[in-house]
């Protein structure tokens, strides 16, 4: 250590940093709870030349393999709410906080906006960087700024939603994973604005079980919850990423042209393009419930892939690959893989 601030571990296992519970090492690995603390363990890693990898809740990366440099779990916590008025607040959160946790503290509190990204695992920091999404809401709707650490700049900026260029599950961040490291989050949310219940699982859900007219943020959160746990599988109990590829986006005449050939197609249409559902075509493909040794393709959501235990990195990447190449082949469309993986030279290998 240099400055007795920040412990650092040599050769660390990250199997319990990472949600598929895959088996790496890092040859270093610290916490940090601060801005101070992350400068200095950034500051120690440039000098040594290492490579860094900014880790939260690990559940929407690969780790593959084991990483050379030094890891770093972002730990800040804090939550507050300013600006508040009789419609709305700002939700102000640190980049280490729990996200479940924090929706279900915005939704008790009666607000809306990301009631329906309810059960997404992972740290507040990890959400623009992806964009999380689901049932219809991305966090982005929501965002007011992000602040990060530029260490290209070597200063803290805080960047609006615009200039976090957010897009489907990607961002500014996500595209410039070396530069940035998030610290806080500022989410506008709403007491007014009118629920999101378009997404098809949850119009069935309250079909049966609810009258749309009285329903509460937090019965829509509940529902989502759920919703999700009747086909994703808990990663504490089978290890996963969450869903593993972006629903791919495709021009209306290659949509219209595959829905002539797949009339149950499953896709969102939109002016200009549609997005299909990635899961559908890999279950049509014959994928779901497919396992092999130690990986697999989970039993009730095909786009989940999932590690059944005592299984390496490349295992599930070689999967990844067949799966991809076969949709490719059969549909002419691209599967991107949605989690980020590392080591970074893993992407190149498996054509990623």
């Amino acid at each position: 250590m240099n400055s007795g601030v920040v412990e650092r571990e040599a050769d660390v296992s990250l199997q319990t940093c990472n949600t598929l519970r895959l088996p790496a090492k890092a040859a270093w690995l610290c916490r940090v709870k601060n801005i101070e603390e992350l400068c200095e363990a950034l500051d120690w890693a440039d000098h040594r030349s290492l490579p860094t990898l900014i880790l939260g809740g690990g559940s929407n990366v690969i780790v593959a393999d084991d990483f050379p440099g030094l890891v770093i779990k972002v730990a800040f916590s804090g939550r507050c709410w300013s600006d508040v008025s009789a419609e709305s607040a700002t939700l102000e959160l640190g980049a280490g906080e729990n996200w479940h946790a924090t929706v279900m503290y915005a939704v008790r509190a009666g607000y809306r906006g990301i009631e329906n990204l309810a059960l997404i695992p992972g740290t507040v920091g990890a959400a623009p960087i992806q964009n999380i999404g689901a049932y219809g809401v991305e966090l982005s709707h929501t965002v007011v700024d992000v602040q990060v650490w530029d260490r290209e700049a070597g200063d803290t900026r805080t960047l609006s939603a615009d200039e976090c260029e957010f897009g489907y599950r990607d961002s500014l961040f996500k595209r410039h994973p070396d530069r940035y490291v998030v610290l806080r989050v500022r989410l506008r949310l709403s007491r007014k604005t009118p629920l999101n219940l378009g997404y098809r699982d949850l119009q069935e859900f309250f079909e049966e079980n609810a009258d749309v007219g009285t329903l509460t943020p937090e019965d829509v959160a509940r529902a989502v919850m759920q919703v999700r746990c009747r086909k994703l599988p808990d990663p504490d109990f089978l290890p996963n990423a969450g869903s593993f590829f972006k629903n791919p986006v495709v021009a209306l005449g290659q949509y219209r042209t595959l829905k002539e050939r797949f009339p149950e197609l499953v896709a969102y249409e939109s002016a200009d393009s549609a997005k299909l559902a990635a899961g559908w075509l890999i279950d049509f493909c014959g994928w779901k419930g497919y396992r092999e040794s130690h990986v697999g393709v989970h039993n009730r959501q095909a786009l989940v892939l999932v590690h059944h235990g005592d299984g390496e990195g490349r295992e599930l990447l070689s999967l990844a690959a067949r799966i991809r190449d076969d949709v490719k082949g059969r549909f002419g469309v691209a599967l991107e893989v949605e989690p980020r993986i590392f080591p970074v030279e893993l992407r190149s290998e498996f054509g990623f």
